[in-house]
């Protein structure tokens, strides 16, 4: 237990012998000096985990966790929030987009944080822990143990590993086998199907970004302990959740309060990517309409679009190729999103014919219509966009056709 303590498992690394060995003595030697300078915390002081709803930025949309511990006899007032990073972090939105931004524990007092919150109209939740005082000592000792210089950064991953999963990460580290932890149980859904919980409506452009970028291991089932990287889930599996305390089996949380509670927000936002791609892809079948009856020939609004298209294929090789997220990978969007568009669109013209230009339609007609398999990953808002491809599709395979051949 003790050895638990000392860091989260997704912190430690022990070697079983040799200098592994040696290195963890040190480790070992150094933190239990640390702990005898943490403090005692006093029988009044309490252990809360603190939720705030979902905030504006896309960062914050998901809402928030922090743990809070508060020592009236003491005077300490420690949130303890795992989601801090900073800007000034060097080639921020390279590490960023990398998935190799280092996110950090920091520690504040909460009275200092929550009108911040609350100035955002995020809603506060309190949920005061049921531990006995040793157990709050061991999670004080574990969190401060974190909060070393040498153990507040750590690898930050939106679903697997974030603000929300290291609460349970430390309460473990510091209660072992008397907390029981069902997770989150009351829906199964997908990874996906949980973000688009909260940005689907509220954010629908950010929505539509991530169900681009993000491949097939977002549709995996989260588990139940897996499902608690939203905040909020995870204020539902403390309620679920019990706690040994000496021969007692007690529900985790022992109260709950709102610290503040958000004034309902009205969504105005009408320009949402189902209605800008319907309507850009009613245009497109009016213009294409108007081409092909006029035996108009001309390929500038296919360069355009395709030329986009070659990019967003472009830009989905890299999250799958050049990035560590760990949930961009498999990214069937690549089926429509053809990167060579980027440069083949540039060769055509309304003189010659390329040779090779029918067997690159013909190849990626059949790539748009797999891709008509993965519809619901965007809550069909994909549908008009793979409208306008398949339009243009035709067209210029048509207007081709018309062309003499030239080698």
């Amino acid at each position: 237990m003790f050895l638990k303590a000392l860091v989260t498992p997704k912190n430690l690394s022990i070697k079983k012998a040799g200098l592994g060995a040696l290195l963890f003595v040190l480790t070992l030697l150094i933190n239990t000096s640390a702990f005898a300078q943490f403090g005692t915390l006093s029988p009044q002081a309490k252990v809360s985990l603190v939720t705030i709803g979902p905030g504006d930025e896309l960062y914050s949309g998901f809402g928030h966790s922090v743990l809070w511990i508060y020592d009236p006899v003491s005077g300490l007032d420690n949130a303890y929030n795992y989601g801090t990073f900073s800007f000034a972090e060097g080639n921020f939105y390279v590490k960023f987009l990398r998935g190799t931004l280092p996110y950090t524990l920091s520690v504040a007092p909460l009275t200092l944080q929550a009108p911040h919150w609350q100035a955002e109209n995020r809603s506060i939740k309190e949920q005061i822990l049921n531990l006995s005082p040793s157990q709050k000592q061991k999670l004080y000792n574990v969190l401060e143990t974190n909060y070393l210089p040498q153990n507040r950064k750590y690898q930050y991953k939106f679903f697997y590993d974030n603000c929300s999963t290291r609460m349970v990460d430390v309460l473990k580290a510091a209660v072992g086998d008397s907390l029981t932890f069902p997770g989150y149980t009351k829906d199964t859904l997908s990874f996906r199907q949980w973000i688009d919980q909260y940005a689907y409506k509220q954010k629908p452009w950010s929505d539509f970004g991530m169900d681009l970028a993000i491949g097939a291991p977002s549709d995996d089932i989260a588990t139940p302990a897996q499902a608690t990287f939203l905040p909020d889930n995870l204020s539902s599996a403390f309620d679920d959740s019990k706690i040994k305390v000496g021969n007692q089996t007690l529900p985790l949380v022992a109260s709950t309060k709102d610290l503040f509670v958000a004034a309902p927000v009205v969504d105005s936002e009408w320009l949402t990517p189902k209605v800008f791609f319907w309507t850009l892809a009613v245009l497109v079948l009016a213009f294409t309409y108007f081409q092909t009856k006029k035996e108009v020939v001309n390929f500038t609004f296919d360069k355009i679009l395709f030329t986009i298209v070659g990019l967003v294929g472009w830009l989905i090789l890299a999250l799958w190729f050049g990035t560590n997220h760990g949930v961009t990978t498999w990214n069937y969007d690549i089926l429509w999103a053809f990167p060579l568009w980027l440069p083949l669109i540039w060769y055509i013209s309304k003189t010659k014919k390329p040779v090779w230009f029918q067997f690159v339609l013909i190849l990626y007609a059949v790539l748009v219509m797999a891709a008509t398999a993965n519809l619901v990953k965007h809550n069909l808002v994909v549908i008009p966009i793979l409208l306008m491809i398949i339009t243009r599709v035709y067209y210029i395979n048509n207007s081709l056709s018309k062309i003499p051949q030239k080698g």
